[in-house]
């Protein structure tokens, strides 16, 4: 069997799914109706244009991945069945909990569309397998990366998603301190164990100019160096490196624009943010002729003084406001995803790196 990227992608977004599918995860009760109710109800009168294809082209990427991973692991004849069976199921599941949630509304027609769209994605992944264009894909992959390759590859591609989460520091993710506090806070309420917590005795100070300056080049620098781990040649790193670039700026512009309005898509790109732009791209030069190993380690040493940098500051009253209206508004049934990109990501590249270490050193 191949090793493929496509298996851990289609996990998590599995994950997204369910997060979507059930989200705001709260007054769940029985309702005085069987799970299942909704298979056998009318078809309803009212949907739109907009929500048929919310439905299919929000099962469309997962099929295609459970396809791309039966095709990966010698199931060809079966692919499009397989992906179509494991993603209905799971729409199934999801609409039958739904049933649990007010605030959700289960329905045999978003079954069927959702369903529907799994069908096309393992379709497509089918016929690109068929014109030769997953080989294709297999044997770029070859030249370009070592050949365990696949966590990083799997984080490189969700980095994109972590940044369309707003940040009160453009590339700042991991910014999870102050929030985690107030939680811990509400949990422990009423209870001895309040006592405990070792909250801090000092509010926390707005960063400087300087600090700003040296989050903005690591945010562009930590996904540099994890490429660059698993990247074979010079030249190669050299591209990716201007790819991560030009997709750090284009992703931010995009999460400000969904933000604050297109008409606010660049006001982030601030003095000190040009500059930090400008230094990741000066040092990302240097870096290219490191060895895969000491990336890692320069990796690590990074996101330590990365996410203890970001934590240290607060997020701003206007970013505070608009993540509020991300939370409450429309935003989370699609890009709120992106919240939990945004402070789990540098923690996940931790672990991962951890792992590579403990298991063997990369390979370039």
């Amino acid at each position: 069997m191949q090793k493929t990227s496509a298996w851990p992608l289609a996990l998590t977004y599995m994950g997204l799914v369910f997060y979507a599918s059930l989200y705001p995860f709260a007054e769940w009760r029985d309702q005085g109706i069987a799970s299942w109710a909704f298979l056998a109800a009318p078809l309803t009168r009212y949907w739109t244009w907009f929500d048929v294809a919310a439905n299919v082209v929000g099962y469309a990427p997962l099929g295609f991945l459970l396809a791309l991973s039966a095709l990966r692991a010698g199931r060809a004849t079966h692919a499009v069945l397989l992906a179509t069976l494991a993603a209905g199921v799971l729409s199934l599941v999801m609409e039958a909990m739904q049933s649990h949630l007010p605030a959700r509304v289960p329905s045999n027609v978003d079954l069927a569309l959702n369903t529907a769209g799994a069908w096309v994605g393992a379709v497509t992944a089918t016929l690109m397998e068929k014109m030769g264009a997953i080989a294709q894909w297999s044997r770029l992959r070859q030249r370009w990366f070592v050949e365990d390759a696949r966590g990083a590859l799997v984080l490189l591609a969700l980095w994109p998603v972590a940044l369309l989460f707003p940040a009160s520091v453009p590339f700042g993710l991991g910014q999870v301190l102050e929030r985690l506090e107030l939680a811990l806070v509400d949990v422990l309420e009423d209870t001895p164990f309040l006592e405990w917590l070792p909250l801090r005795e000092v509010e926390l100070e707005p960063l400087l100019p300087l600090a700003e300056l040296l989050c903005v080049m690591l945010g562009i620098l930590i996904p540099c160096l994890l490429g660059y781990c698993i990247i074979r040649s010079r030249l190669r790193r050299a591209i990716f490196a201007l790819l991560v670039l030009v997709a750090g700026v284009g992703v931010t512009a995009l999460s400000a624009a969904l933000s604050f309005g297109p008409e606010h898509a660049w006001p982030w790109l601030t003095l000190p943010v040009q500059v930090g732009l400008g230094a990741a791209a000066v040092l990302a030069v240097p870096l290219l002729f490191l060895p895969g190993r000491v990336c890692a380690a320069l990796l690590l040493l990074a996101l330590g003084v990365y996410v203890s940098l970001l934590n240290q500051a607060p997020a701003d009253p206007y970013f505070a406001q608009t993540l509020q209206s991300w939370e409450q508004g429309r935003f989370i049934r699609f890009h709120g995803l992106a919240q939990w990109m945004g402070w789990l990501w540098p923690y996940a590249v931790m672990v991962y790196v951890l792992t590579l270490a403990g298991a063997r050193p990369p390979q370039n």
